[in-house]
């Protein structure tokens, strides 16, 4: 096990002068589990490449340990990576799978049956040891390549969207496991997805990336209640939170012809104001609000529809009535400010939120 310090770290392509990861600054604890998440094209696999050794450093240092790792082959970095193809050997079965690695680097033999049988033992994979990568689900086929992964005992896990291939239940579950397994192993891990929810339940810590650069670093309930930009307040969470053009004016929110009660202090002018779906409540006095479609979850209900002519999305229990949401109010401390132009949290007042935010690219 070991820390992983990723500092200044960027990737240019050969003919091309735009870096495709830019100024990358990250330091990752021992035993930490960081999920980097963001759109495709965002730079989050390429970083990973990196920190592996499958992709060259074109500036900056990467240290695995107290190691300086730049130019160090993958093979010698003492890593282990889960791919999302399960890149098993069809031929060989799944106790030969987990321990060809081990029988590359000349192992002994008793070590490597050691190795192989706890494996397979937290992986639940006893039963099938004798079987061909065939005869295997998706998910027994992604454990085997776990397995693979922990019998190296490296000094840390690098996951490139492992559980892309699976079906939604499977993907779920396997989650869990991969989770409680890390937790159990305490191996420093660095997670690749595009899936936010997926990123939310595994994550120490969250790096959101945009671009080729960090937007925030934060626990997951950090970035979900005080996102630094517009970008990630849109790209955290289920349903996006709601985004709306604003303006500030005589300390008071107003989104058309709808004033919002709560005293804002510390700028006027146009801003963008976020509020989540489920930080909106039925009120007496509020935004009007028109329904226009329902979606029906079961355990709650998704009402899409408009305030001041522009998209809104409320989430209600299934008890309560569409109708009685005409007028909404937010609940307190729920609104977020953005500055328009940039997309940066801005650093305002409202009466009931006094919490300190971020900048752009600040970790919490």
């Amino acid at each position: 096990m070991a820390s992983i310090d990723i500092e200044n770290v960027s990737k240019i392509y050969p003919g091309s002068t735009a870096r495709s990861v830019a100024d990358i600054a990250l330091n990752i604890k021992d035993g930490e589990f960081i999920v980097l998440v963001g759109p495709s094209g965002c730079g989050k696999s390429t970083l990973l490449r990196m920190v592996a050794g499958l992709e060259d450093i074109s500036e900056g240092e990467i240290r695995i340990g107290t190691r300086r790792v730049n130019e160090v082959e993958p093979a010698h970095r003492d890593i282990a990576m889960v791919f999302q193809n399960y890149a098993l050997y069809p031929h060989m079965s799944v106790r030969d799978n987990m321990a060809y690695g081990l029988k590359n680097r000349a192992v002994p033999r008793p070590e490597i049956e050691a190795r192989v049988a706890e494996a397979a033992r937290m992986l639940e994979l006893g039963p099938y040891l004798d079987r061909k990568p065939r005869a295997l689900s998706g998910g027994q086929r992604q454990r085997v390549a776990m397995g693979r992964a922990i019998v190296r005992q490296p000094a840390a896990f690098l996951f490139d969207e492992p559980l892309s291939n699976l079906d939604a239940k499977l993907r779920v579950s396997m989650r869990t496991e991969i989770r409680r397994l890390q937790k159990r192993l305490g191996t420093t891990s660095i997670y690749v997805t595009h899936d936010q929810l997926e990123a939310m339940t595994l994550a120490d810590r969250l790096v959101v990336l945009n671009a080729g650069r960090i937007e925030q670093i934060g626990t997951p309930l950090e970035i979900y209640h005080r996102p630094a930009s517009t970008f990630v307040a849109s790209f955290i969470g289920a349903p996006a939170m709601n985004l709306l053009d604003a303006e500030i004016a005589g300390n008071r929110l107003r989104i058309g012809d709808e004033v919002l009660d709560t005293p804002v202090s510390g700028a006027a002018g146009k801003v963008t104001l976020g509020i989540r779906a489920e930080d909106l409540m039925p009120a007496d006095r509020g935004l009007s609000f028109t329904p226009d479609d329902i979606e029906d979850l079961g355990a709650q209900r998704l009402v899409h529809g408009f305030v001041a002519g522009q998209p809104l999305t409320l989430v209600i229990s299934p008890a309560t009535r569409v109708e009685d949401c005409r007028r909404l109010a937010p609940k307190p401390g729920a609104l977020h400010v953005f500055d328009t132009l940039s997309g940066a949290r801005l650093d305002l007042h409202t009466e009931h939120d006094s919490r300190p935010v971020l900048p752009v690219g600040q970790g919490l």
